[in-house]
């Protein structure tokens, strides 16, 4: 399914971004991994932050996602300073309204497909159940399953389905394809973009894969902490089309 960017227009922000900048150490050892960041993510939008290792896609996701904290600027949710929240706010920003994915699945092996799904569910104030949540990601049939009985790409799944059952308003994905192979990766995509058009959920997808940019409403290009280009789609393509 292609989506106009012209859809989305009307979406209030989600995320107000101004002058973010983050610095790990000091003196002549510090790191300037975010170079004073301007950026407004809309409710409903696929974004790829695009950018070789060490840009300060990860670091920004992380800001953005409450997982730390910025040195200056501000990082605005839906009018809520992230920067100013208590560690309990940002406890309870990350619960109610943030899904994570990261390159590796991080799924309990001793638990099934069902279980590991269950253990977000029961701390969501409004969770879609886990059967569902597996359905959604085309894992029906595999609800029982334990994870060293599922492939990579299905463990893969079973892990947005963990982040996705809680209906978090962000969906953060850092490399989600970068333990896949060529076919599963885009398989994994095609699961993103699906949440992302029917579920309205905001999804930022962190890669270093320039082919996945086409899938995207925005692409961020990101280089030495600094935003240098933002590409706006004139559609989105298929992610299942997608060659790398």
């Amino acid at each position: 399914m292609k989506r106009e960017p012209k859809e989305r227009e009307s979406g209030a922000p989600v995320f107000e971004i101004e002058g973010l900048t983050k610095v790990y150490g000091e003196g002549t050892a510090a790191v300037h991994a975010l170079r004073g960041i301007d950026l407004t993510i809309r409710e409903g939008e696929l974004v790829v932050l695009l950018g070789p290792s060490g840009s300060g896609k990860t670091t920004l996701l992380n800001v953005v996602g409450g997982l730390d904290r910025p040195t200056a600027g501000t990082v605005r949710f839906r009018s809520a300073d992230l920067g100013a929240m208590a560690e309990p706010q940002l406890t309870r920003y990350r619960r109610d309204h943030v899904g994570f994915v990261f390159q590796f699945y991080n799924l309990m092996p001793s638990l099934t497909a069902r279980e590991n799904v269950e253990l977000v569910a029961e701390i969501a104030p409004n969770p879609m159940s886990p059967d569902e949540a597996l359905a959604l990601v085309g894992l029906g049939g595999r609800v029982d399953h334990f994870p060293s009985q599922l492939s990579g790409g299905e463990q893969q799944r079973v892990a947005i389905a963990r982040a996705v059952a809680k209906r978090p308003t962000v969906l953060f994905c850092d490399e989600p394809t970068g333990a896949l192979d060529s076919s599963t990766g885009r398989a994994v995509l095609k699961v993103l973009t699906d949440v992302n058009n029917e579920l309205g959920t905001t999804v930022l997808i962190v890669t270093h894969a320039a082919a996945t940019a086409g899938m995207a409403d925005r692409v961020i290009h990101f280089a030495d902490g600094a935003i240098r280009s933002i590409v706006e789609n004139a559609e989105r393509s298929d992610p299942e089309a997608i060659e790398w």
